[in-house]
């Protein structure tokens, strides 16, 4: 299977994947006992999704049962563009700052696996973009695109952690590729630096604090003392990201237009933000990861850091 290896690693360079690697599908034993941990300690905050899928999320044989092979793909998404230090101006987390990546690299994944079946008829498989019960970053590290850094992000040597992954489990055998070493070292930066202490320890994420977490995902009333270290972010964050050594030195510009800043996403002004109604929101963020969490969700982000800027300006 080696020289079909080369085909498929060739077909998704050509479509501009940024690096690709091949792991046998398996109980993933160690990672099921730290989940099992994680999950009992409620860092996974109101995602109950992760609990509900926990079987299919340790083992892929769950979800294909004739699976051989794990195709982990990574897209590079990283642009030039910088958030900028200003009272009234919101920052959204640069990866929403284009197009909706689940369907800009879930078309590429479905590309690459047509092609698998262009030479394999009898090929069957499930793709999944960050949507599904999959262990993406496991998979990633042990597939060899890069490591898991002490943020929870994984980290490539060739681009740093601006990158999306995505899954084809496949029941094609491929040789399964070198798996990634940890290239942390010492460096503690992207923990020093978290302002709402959401990575309790290197390595382990409390959701619960992460600002990304908070202004995505979480669905209740925001707790007053987390906002004020927001720092102006209104969707996501980067900060763990910004401050990493690798995304210093190794970042490199995407090769898709896809995922570069609309207009009204690079440091927005948060009054004009909140001033938008339900329709032109719905058009401003159409194909637009931010459309998820739904206009309410969205205002409410906004005001929050308003509300606290008021207090700030009447004292």
């Amino acid at each position: 299977m080696s020289n079909l290896k080369e085909l498929i690693k060739t077909k998704a360079f050509e479509l501009g994947i940024s690096k690709i690697g091949f792991v046998e599908p398996r109980l993933l034993k160690e990672d099921k006992k730290n989940l099992e941990v994680w999950l009992s300690k409620n860092f996974h905050g109101n995602m109950e999704w992760m609990q509900k899928s926990f079987e299919k999320r340790v083992n892929p044989l769950k979800i294909l049962e004739d699976a051989k092979t794990i195709i982990m793909c990574a897209l590079n998404y990283y642009t030039p563009h910088k958030h900028l230090t200003n009272e009234y101006v919101g920052k959204i987390s640069r990866y929403a700052w284009g197009d909706d990546y689940h369907t800009v690299l879930e078309r590429l994944l479905k590309e690459v696996f047509n092609f698998l079946k262009s030479i394999k008829s009898d090929a069957k498989g499930k793709i999944y973009v960050d949507t599904g019960p999959v262990m993406e970053k496991v998979w990633a590290q042990r597939s060899g695109i890069g490591w898991i850094g002490k943020h929870t992000n994984l980290i490539t040597r060739e681009y740093g952690s601006w990158i999306f992954l995505g899954a084809i489990i496949t029941n094609i055998e491929f040789e399964s590729d070198i798996p990634s070493i940890d290239m942390c070292g010492s460096c503690t930066k992207c923990l020093e630096a978290c302002p709402t202490n959401a990575l309790i320890a290197p390595y382990q994420i409390d959701s619960n604090k992460c600002i990304s977490y908070l202004t995505i995902e979480y669905k209740e009333k925001v707790d007053e003392s987390l906002i004020n270290k927001f720092d102006n972010w209104i969707y996501g964050c980067d900060i763990c990201q910004d401050v990493c050594p690798w995304n210093k030195k190794f970042a490199q510009v995407t090769k898709f237009s896809e995922f570069y800043p609309r207009s009204f996403n690079l440091n927005p002004n948060l009054f004009t933000l909140r001033s938008i109604k339900l329709e032109e929101f719905n058009k401003m963020y159409k194909n637009s990861t931010i459309k998820r969490i739904k206009y309410r969700k969205f205002q409410e982000n906004v005001e929050n850091i308003l509300k606290r800027k008021v207090k700030v300006d009447e004292r």
